[in-house]
């Protein structure tokens, strides 16, 4: 399901543009609404994953969201000018399918929160990514005890500063994807690869991204900052896999700062 604001798809006269909110792996993405408070100026869209039942309904409820923001496929089209630039922000997945939009020219803009273009790494790119052995036996243990899987994720999104601090009971409560969307979030996340298109998105990117990252290791986004053409890196220290949470105020000055300067 797509859920969009019907005000988002407006022609307005006054605004920065749309943002299109992709989220995380098993994530609802009321874990933005912070932000999105925070940003007024811009309109907002966003893609509902908990129902996907394969990777291919993802990967396509993903593109037919920038296609209605953009009106690509209304009798009158429109073009970036009467709509306004779309900017795309992902977190995590999202962020893996924010690249393959704005791989095939969707975005006039990239927000991406712990990204990565290629998730699944060999075990000699640890510092980068995921081995694919350990992804599949998430994929396994969803089938046996779900709730297990997802609770074990969200323990590793934090560090134990992190927890201490109680950021984690800002988390949207566990269970909002189904059974089959978990595991297909999960093979898109196993399949995708976006490493070879950095060179060719030449939209701005402005990357958020933890020092302690266990899930999306930092040093996934300074590949990504090394390839993409207009990259800028906002390290933050001594955070894991939610660099937004709790910074929403922080984040969304630098975010209105760095867009209103492209």
């Amino acid at each position: 399901m797509i859920a969009l604001d019907i005000d988002s798809v407006k022609t307005q006269t006054q605004t920065s543009g749309t943002i299109l909110w992709l989220c995380g792996w098993s994530m609802p993405d009321a874990v933005f609404d912070r932000l999105r408070e925070l940003l007024p100026d811009f309109h907002h869209v966003s893609v509902d994953y908990s129902n996907a039942d394969t990777p291919e309904k993802i990967l396509i409820q993903t593109e037919i969201a920038a296609k209605n923001v953009l009106n690509l496929d209304g009798a009158a089209y429109r073009t970036r000018a009467s709509c306004g630039p779309l900017l795309i922000a992902g977190w995590s997945l999202g962020g893996l399918l924010a690249l393959r939009l704005a791989s095939k020219g969707f975005a006039d803009g990239l927000l991406l929160f712990a990204a990565t273009a290629r998730f699944t790494r060999s075990k000699e790119e640890i510092d980068l990514g995921w081995v694919d052995t350990y992804v599949r036996k998430m994929i396994t243990g969803i089938v046996k005890d779900r709730q297990a899987v997802e609770t074990n994720f969200r323990q590793l999104m934090f560090t134990e500063a992190e927890w201490e601090s109680d950021i984690g009971e800002s988390l949207p409560p566990i269970g909002s994807w189904t059974t089959p969307a978990l595991i297909a979030g999960l093979q898109i996340l196993r399949n995708e690869d976006c490493l070879s298109q950095l060179k060719s998105i030449t939209c701005p990117v402005f990357l958020v991204h933890g020092t302690e990252d266990s899930i999306c290791p930092y040093g996934a986004a300074t590949e990504l900052i090394a390839q993409l053409p207009k990259a800028k890196l906002f390290t933050i220290p001594a955070c894991g896999h939610a660099p937004f949470l709790g910074k929403e105020d922080h984040i969304a000055d630098e975010l209105r700062r760095w867009w209103h300067e492209q």
